[in-house]
């Protein structure tokens, strides 16, 4: 897996929705461990972006109250990555 793609953040939204309608409890625990691993790691992408975004708001950001805004906005998004990196599937 060395190249990367480029996909648009709407599609992957409508990936990890997708996935998470599939009832795959009946499959082979290898399946489910995959199909873990794959929304896990699209969640985990997505919030990245949602980080890198929050930060980029800092940067731009205007007077006091809205840096203030954005950076809590961004710690708030940046905690949450962290919760989603340790969430794992329920089977």
């Amino acid at each position: 897996m060395g190249k990367n793609v480029l996909i648009p953040i709407p599609l992957v939204r409508q990936i990890i929705e997708i996935l998470n309608c599939w009832d795959i409890t009946d499959y082979d625990r290898a399946v489910r461990d995959g199909y873990c691993d794959i929304i896990q790691e699209l969640n985990v992408k997505l919030q990245k972006l949602e980080v890198r975004d929050a930060y980029a708001k800092i940067i731009a950001a205007r007077g006091d109250d809205e840096i203030h805004n954005a950076r809590m906005e961004y710690l708030w998004q940046k905690n949450r990555l962290n919760d989603i990196a340790a969430d794992g599937c329920s089977f």
